[in-house]
């Protein structure tokens, strides 16, 4: 039996089992949200296509799922690259669908035509334009089984009006050929024992956690190994809740905005396990005072990840999950708790650093501190189903800093782009991938303006999702290095002149909290966590707060700013 395109594309998504996917539709995709209409997937409006690719990407991280989205030609196509880059940055597994005009007329400039192709091509994994119906349906499987496999990533699926309206016989691939395409998921069995000789050496170890950890689900197998060995475990703001923010081995984020404890401890370190990170520059800083008397292992399923940046002594290249569990299986054949013992003074001058220089702040009864806050809501979703997502900025620090991840996939945030406007449609994703779960936004008075729009999804639908808006009428992160490196000149980060948080959210139909106020805190965060449905909070808080410490653009990682005070 024949279908057309656009049933092909549907019996696709039902065979890579997508119950959620978000779009915007458009001229081209009228015949594939036609097929949708009588389909069981659940098709979620977006009042932007940034949305759409953001709720996708909220909706695959939160749940190690690939997300999907899609939007019509043209300015709908184009619309969806910075989701896409976002995604791309941060390892994230999604399926991105477009319409395109017919293939008689690309390259004509056609209405409502863009080259979507050659615009992502640097910013997706990989990326297809169908050229004809018989392609479709092994395409489709090609983009799921690439997105999910290897180093996660963004697919690209370009489909001509014409393909989705013509007709061929639907028959689903069981199996993908891709030739070229074999990650490698399985560690040297040399290098994994190669791995346990290192570390019995090592006595100041230190485990060095990006969002590999999360990508893999291996966040289970990296903490038996750290308990079991001793090992201090430091993560980067990807990698944040994969041991757990109350595990005692957990020494905090490191990096610009990292603490002290982890940020000495690092540099002072004699063997780096890094596992599923990549030596970015807010992690490393002055590359060679980066960890410079360490032996680095890095293990990555990424080959072209491995000394990148910084030079790995013992690279093992495989799946992060497979080759912790392969550690697991030869450190039965050690006497760990020997080598466990090795690393207690190393653990005890850590946690003695943590104690002179904790993350710290001064409190006020006056104005609320954004410390404050997110201490005070760490606490009250301790016991909590909580997903917290962010926007890009001061608030994203201080949510990496003052709440404790207690889970590798309850914490979404934007790591490589560092996109504004990512948070809220993010959350709105993870909402409808976890429908148990309650949804925080910590978001900024500048970066929530970017997708407000997203919030009727959310009142639509019922979601159980938060915006905790942490309110300084300022763009903060701009204006806290005009401050610190350009003598106070506040250029464009002013924003004062802002809408009525509480009123905007009431428009929409969701709730709105305000208070300037630091007793009204505890109250308001309480009131948020228990109304039913969407929930905006207008947080006003300390104008000139700056998130600390900081590393210096260009400084080592040693070279920490503590205070402000200056």
């Amino acid at each position: 039996m024949k279908l057309t395109g656009a049933q092909i594309f549907v019996e696709c998504l039902r065979k890579e089992n997508v119950d959620v996917m978000f779009g915007y539709p458009g001229g081209v995709l009228i015949g594939i949200y036609d097929a949708l209409y009588d389909s069981d997937i659940n098709h979620i409006l977006t009042r932007h296509e940034q949305g759409a690719a953001h709720a996708a990407d909220g909706y695959a991280r939160s749940t190690g799922k690939v997300g999907v989205c899609m939007a019509t030609s043209g300015p709908g196509a184009t619309n969806l690259v910075t989701g896409i880059a976002t995604a791309y940055m941060d390892s994230v597994p999604m399926v991105v669908f477009t319409g395109q005009v017919p293939t008689a007329a690309i390259g004509n400039d056609a209405f409502q035509e863009a080259d979507i192709v050659g615009i992502t091509r640097p910013i997706v994994k990989h990326n297809y334009l169908v050229q004809d119906i018989s392609e479709l349906a092994t395409t489709i499987k090609e983009a799921f089984h690439i997105a999910s496999t290897g180093r996660p990533g963004p697919v690209l699926v370009d489909i001509p009006k014409d393909v989705i309206h013509a007709q061929y016989e639907f028959s689903y691939p069981e199996e993908v050929n891709i030739p070229g395409y074999r990650p490698t998921t399985k560690g040297h069995p040399g290098q994994i024992k190669k791995f346990v000789q290192l570390v019995k050496q090592a006595r100041r170890p230190l485990f060095y956690v990006g969002g590999g950890v999360k990508a893999s689900n291996a966040a289970e197998e990296l903490r038996t190994i750290a308990e079991k060995l001793h090992i201090p475990v430091t993560e980067t703001l990807m990698g944040l809740g994969s041991v757990g923010g109350y595990n005692k081995l957990f020494i905090g984020m490191l990096g610009m905005h990292g603490c002290y404890a982890a940020n000495t401890a690092i540099s002072e370190c004699d063997l780096v396990i890094a596992v599923g990170a990549r030596f970015d520059d807010r992690v490393t800083g002055k590359l060679d005072e980066f960890a410079k008397d360490a032996t680095v292992i890095h293990i990555d399923i990424d080959p072209s990840s491995i000394s990148k940046s910084v030079f790995a002594h013992h690279p093992i290249v495989g799946d992060v999950k497979e080759v912790l569990q392969d550690i697991l299986q030869e450190l039965e054949k050690h006497d760990v708790k020997e080598i466990a013992s090795g690393h207690d003074d190393w653990v005890e001058q850590i946690q003695q650093w943590q104690r002179q220089y904790p993350l710290t702040y001064v409190p006020s009864d006056e104005v609320i501190k954004p410390q404050f806050v997110l201490e005070t809501l760490s606490d009250m979703i301790k016991e909590r189903d909580a997903i917290i997502t962010t926007e890009v900025g001061q608030h994203q620090m201080w949510a990496a800093q003052f709440i404790k991840h207690r889970d590798a996939r309850r914490f979404v945030t934007s790591g490589g782009l560092g996109t504004m406007g990512f948070g809220f449609p993010a959350a709105v994703g993870a909402a409808f991938g976890n429908p148990d779960s309650i949804v925080i936004d910590v978001a900024g008075d500048g970066s929530i303006q970017m997708n407000i729009q997203e919030m009727i999804v959310a009142v639509q639908f019922k979601l159980n999702v938060k915006i905790l808006i942490l309110n300084n009428g300022f763009l903060g992160m701009v204006r806290q290095w005009q401050q610190l490196f350009f003598n106070r000149r506040y250029s464009s980060t002013n924003i004062e002149f802002q809408p009525d948080f509480v009123k905007l959210g009431e428009a929409y139909g969701a709730t709105g909290l305000r208070t300037s106020k630091p007793s009204e805190v505890a109250g308001v965060l309480e009131k948020m966590l228990n109304t039913p449905g969407p929930v905006i909070v207008d947080m006003v808080i300390d104008r000139e707060e700056n998130v600390m410490p900081m590393v210096p653009a260009g400084a080592s990682v040693r070279d920490m700013i503590l205070t402000d005070q200056i």
